[in-house]
């Protein structure tokens, strides 16, 4: 069952034909794996619920995945990086939509969001910033243009984390992101 009555997912309340009709008509738009209504907003509990599908109960949307819930980045990646949000092991996934990332996510990095499970802000900058391709950096350049002191309090975050590879990589641009100066600070400059 869809988290929120305006998110619209494929056999729920509608058929996968009937809403590529209602999208055709213009009475609804795609977000994610679901659509909601053309004229509602789209909120991160829209944008996470309409992963249910893939994430169920065991994975958590992580990487861009996770910023596109929280706002970072405007379009879903091409493919959705999850990770395990259960200390069990699970089964080989073979979805093409999904890169699985086996190791267990620490409970204190998750949140609930749309009913699946997100990495919370802190957890999701600091992932983006241990990946070194320009994609993730401009997705957590942004995101912590987006929050102000979340580049701090990451920083700090997985300062007191013991060995995480890609650590340092981490550190020093979260270093950079927390200097630059906030957008309004620069307007009244």
């Amino acid at each position: 069952m869809a988290p929120s009555r305006f998110l619209y997912l494929p056999g729920d309340r509608l058929s996968a034909t009937e809403l590529s009709a209602a999208r055709l008509d213009g009475d609804v738009i795609e977000v994610g794996d679901g659509y909601m209504p053309a004229d509602a907003v789209e909120t991160a509990a829209l944008r996470a619920g309409s992963l249910g599908g893939i994430l169920t109960d065991l994975f958590a949307a992580t990487h861009l995945s996770a910023a596109w819930i929280h706002g970072a980045i405007p379009e879903p990646p091409a493919r959705h990086t999850v990770q395990r949000a259960v200390t069990r092991r699970v089964t080989a996934v073979h979805d093409r939509r999904v890169v699985v990332r086996d190791m267990a996510l620490d409970r204190r990095d998750l949140e609930h969001v749309g009913g699946v499970w997100v990495t919370t802000p802190a957890r999701t900058l600091a992932d983006l910033c241990r990946v070194g391709d320009e994609t993730h950096r401009r997705a957590a350049g942004e995101f912590s243009r987006l929050r102000p002191g979340l580049a701090g309090i990451t920083h700090a975050h997985l300062s007191s984390r013991g060995r995480v590879p890609h650590k340092r990589r981490a550190l020093d641009l979260l270093a950079e992101l927390a200097a630059r100066p906030a957008d309004h600070e620069e307007v009244t400059r």
